[in-house]
């Protein structure tokens, strides 16, 4: 009956029937109905609206939070846009990398959090200190050396699984969550005659001491389930352990 009314308002009559007896009132009402993107949009930023709030109010305002949902160069741009609203005043940060279908940027977001200060700059007639005014027009991408915890799940593919297997490898912060996917190996494409393509593998990934990524996901320092009773109550209980780890480290 809504086929295609998407985009332009929409009169609906609603009948209610008194749940006492009595006669049927109807009413009419103006939609203007969605499209399922635009749904799984306000449901996305919705998530990361409740994500945000738990862990200000978990944390007493002290720890941010982004969620990366791919790795791309629009979601980086949009990771480096947000960083100083998420992080700006705060001890430390949340980074969420699940349900991050993967890409190719692991490199470019791990330059900006596994970056260690090496000196620090006192702006003429300036304030001592203030240490931090390190020249933003120097650096590669805006940098985050403060403490950091990361989340992972099964959801979690490719170059997201890279990026949890070298936090966790140069040691980082605590990755917490469920093991990732298990999915990374490079592959190209080629189009074949008929328009079709074909995609194939180019090459494996490999951690420092031999183990292969594909079919190895990312394994927590920190395994919590996320159970379909949870999430039907709009628990997050591994973003309530990540949270609940950095403010021990943090130090409350």
């Amino acid at each position: 009956l809504f086929r295609g009314t998407v985009g332009k308002e929409t009169v609906v009559t609603v009948r209610r029937i008194p749940a006492a007896g009595g006669d049927a009132v109807e009413a009419d009402a103006i939609l203007v109905p969605v499209s399922s993107a635009e749904i799984r949009t306000l449901a996305y930023d919705d998530t990361l609206r409740r994500a945000r709030e738990t862990v200000d109010r978990l944390s007493g305002g002290r720890i941010g939070y982004i969620h990366i949902q791919g790795m791309d160069q629009p979601s980086l741009d949009e990771y480096e846009r947000d960083l100083y609203a998420a992080a700006n005043g705060k001890d430390g940060l949340i980074i969420d990398v699940r349900n991050n279908g993967g890409g190719w940027t692991a490199d470019r977001l791990l330059s900006s959090i596994m970056v260690q200060p090496h000196a620090y700059t006192v702006p003429r007639g300036g304030d001592p200190a203030r240490k931090w005014h390190y020249p933003v027009d120097r650096l590669f991408i805006q940098r985050y050396s403060l403490p950091i915890n990361m989340l992972v799940n099964e959801k979690s593919f490719s170059n997201a699984e890279i990026t949890a297997h070298a936090f966790r490898t140069l040691k980082r912060g605590t990755l917490v969550g469920q093991q990732s996917y298990g999915g990374v190996i490079s592959t190209g494409a080629e189009t074949l005659i008929d328009g079709t393509t074909v995609r194939t593998p180019g090459r494996g990934w490999y951690l420092p001491d031999g183990t292969d990524m594909e079919m190895n996901g990312a394994m927590p320092d920190i395994v919590v389930p996320q159970t379909p009773e949870d999430e039907s109550a709009l628990h997050d209980a591994q973003l309530e352990t990540a949270v609940s780890d950095l403010m021990k480290r943090l130090g409350k």
